[in-house]
């Protein structure tokens, strides 16, 4: 989700060019053949000479941006998007239901939001703490794939920051660090998800996605 900091393009038809623009700057890079979000943001931050807060040089600092990385895969990230695809939102219904053509279960919802309840607990008591942004200081990859995964059930009315009154704090520092035009524009498509169910295939790959969604939940 680099396009919130340099409004990242990647380019579909090669798969080996990531073009970024900012106000004063456009760049080609050329990609190995990277598939996880996660890797490509920490090739990138050391490829483009990023500023140094992104993922820092210091070992220390970097461990950290690292530890949350590492963390969040099968915590926030998970939990999250389970919880997005769950809710019936007033726009849709969530993926669930109409890739899988039932309701879900009730025992599942609530398992599904006492999970993301923890993750944010984690993230909240274990990584930011008192402090500004997850490492510290200053901004850094931790905080912008944090709120990346955080946006997500807001799409479908679920408000994570409501009764966090430290974790909107952080979002608002985040928003202002990234800048708040950026920022909008690069969950724009994931607050207004009305128009998603039309966009998605009716053929093979959805029976196909339709599988990995019931692995994903079972």
């Amino acid at each position: 989700y680099f396009r919130s900091v340099f409004m990242g393009i990647f380019d579909q038809s090669s798969r080996s060019t990531f073009t970024f623009f900012s106000s004063r700057l456009m760049i080609s890079v050329k990609m190995p053949d990277i598939r996880i979000s996660i890797a490509i943001l920490q090739y990138l931050a050391q490829k483009c000479s990023v500023a140094d807060h992104w993922f820092p040089a210091d070992l220390q600092q970097r461990a950290r941006v690292s530890e949350y990385l590492s963390w969040q895969h099968l915590n926030l990230r998970l939990h999250c998007s389970k919880v997005t695809i769950f809710i019936y939102d007033f726009c849709w219904q969530g993926m669930y239901p109409f890739v899988m053509g039932s309701e879900v279960p009730k025992e599942k919802m609530d398992a599904a939001m006492e999970d993301m309840k923890q993750s944010l607990d984690l993230l909240e008591e274990k990584f930011l703490q008192n402090k500004q942004f997850i490492i510290g200081s200053k901004i850094s990859l931790a905080d912008l794939v944090a709120i990346v995964e955080m946006m997500r059930p807001l799409a479908v009315g679920v408000d994570v920051f409501k009764d966090r009154p430290k974790l909107l704090a952080w979002r608002d520092r985040v928003k202002k660090e990234l800048g708040e035009k950026l920022f909008d524009q690069a969950h724009e498509a994931v607050l207004n998800p009305s128009d998603m169910q039309q966009k998605m295939p009716n053929n093979s790959e959805m029976q196909k996605f339709k599988s990995a969604l019931s692995r994903y939940f079972r």
